[in-house]
C-alpha cells in the first residue's frame, strides 16, 4: 500500500513546485479608488471648466474679432507714421546742421588761406621796401644792373620756388633789355650735376627782362626726381653778356 502511493505524492510535489517557480503566470495587483475620492475628482473637473468657459466668454481672454484686429492694426500703424515723421524731421535737423557746420570750416580754411597769402604779400612788400630805402641812396649814383636779392624755398622733394629783385642805377634813362638765367647745381646718385633755366626755347619768355628801375622776377624750376639742390645761381644777362650775377646756397 505504500509502495502504490509514493510515485503518485512524488508527481503531486513537482507539479506544485512547478506553480510556485519562476515559469508560473504573473500576477497584476490593481488597486481600487474610492468612490468619495472619485466623486470629488469629477466635481473639480466641472469647476475647472466651468472656470475656464467664464474667462473665455466674460474674463480677460476674450477672443479677438476682426474688427478689433483691424482697430489694433490701423493705431500701430499711426503710431509708426508718428515716430517715423519724428525721425525723418530730426534726420533733416541733423543734415542742416551738418551741412552748416560744413560751410562755416570751409569757410575757416578759405579766410586761413587768405590770411597766408596776405602775409606773405605782406612780407615780399616788407622786402621791396627795404630794397628801395637801400637803394636810395644810389639812385644818383652810377649806371648799372643789379641783383639786390635772391631767395630760394624749397617748396617740394623735386621743386624749387625762387624770387629776385633786379635794378638799374642811375637816372634810369634808359630803359634795359636782357634776360634771367639761373644754373641750379644739384647733387643726383652721388654725382654732381648742374642745370640751366631756361632748359627749353618754349620757356624763354618767363625769363625775359624789360624794365626801366626795377623788375621782380619769381617762379617755380621744377628738377628731377631724387635730386638734391645745393646751389643755384642767378645771372642777367644783355646780349649773351654777364650784367650781374648772384648766387644762393640751400
Amino acid at each position: 500500500m505504500t509502495q502504490s502511493t509514493s510515485p503518485f505524492n512524488s508527481m503531486k510535489l513537482r507539479l506544485w513546485r512547478r506553480r510556485m517557480s519562476v515559469s508560473s503566470p504573473k500576477m497584476t495587483i490593481r488597486t481600487r479608488t474610492p468612490w468619495p475620492t472619485r466623486i470629488l475628482i469629477v466635481v473639480l473637473a466641472v469647476l475647472a471648466g466651468a472656470a475656464a468657459m467664464w474667462l473665455y466668454g466674460d474674463g480677460g481672454f476674450a477672443p479677438v474679432t476682426p474688427d478689433d484686429a483691424r482697430a489694433q492694426l490701423a493705431h500701430y500703424r499711426e503710431q509708426l507714421d508718428k515716430v517715423t515723421a519724428e525721425r525723418d524731421q530730426l534726420s533733416a535737423t541733423a543734415n542742416a546742421a551738418e551741412s552748416q557746420l560744413n560751410i562755416e570750416r570751409s569757410a575757416q580754411k578759405q579766410l586761413a588761406a587768405q590770411v597766408k597769402s596776405l602775409e606773405a604779400d605782406n612780407m615780399r612788400l616788407k622786402e621791396d621796401l627795404a630794397f628801395f630805402e637801400s637803394l636810395l641812396p644810389n639812385a644818383t649814383g652810377p649806371a648799372g644792373i643789379a641783383i639786390r636779392r635772391l631767395k630760394i624755398d624749397q617748396i617740394a622733394p623735386n621743386q624749387l620756388r625762387y624770387r629776385l629783385l633786379i635794378m638799374q642805377g642811375g637816372k634810369g634813362d634808359r630803359r634795359f633789355v636782357g634776360s634771367l638765367q639761373l644754373l641750379v647745381t644739384t647733387l643726383h646718385d652721388g654725382k654732381s650735376a648742374m642745370m640751366t633755366f631756361p632748359a627749353v626755347p618754349a620757356d624763354q619768355d618767363k625769363f625775359k627782362l624789360s624794365f626801366m628801375h626795377y623788375q621782380r622776377v619769381e617762379g617755380v624750376l621744377t628738377l628731377p626726381e631724387g635730386a638734391a639742390t645745393k646751389m643755384v645761381q642767378a645771372r642777367v644777362l644783355e646780349n649773351g653778356q654777364v650784367r650781374a650775377q648772384q648766387a644762393a646756397n640751400l
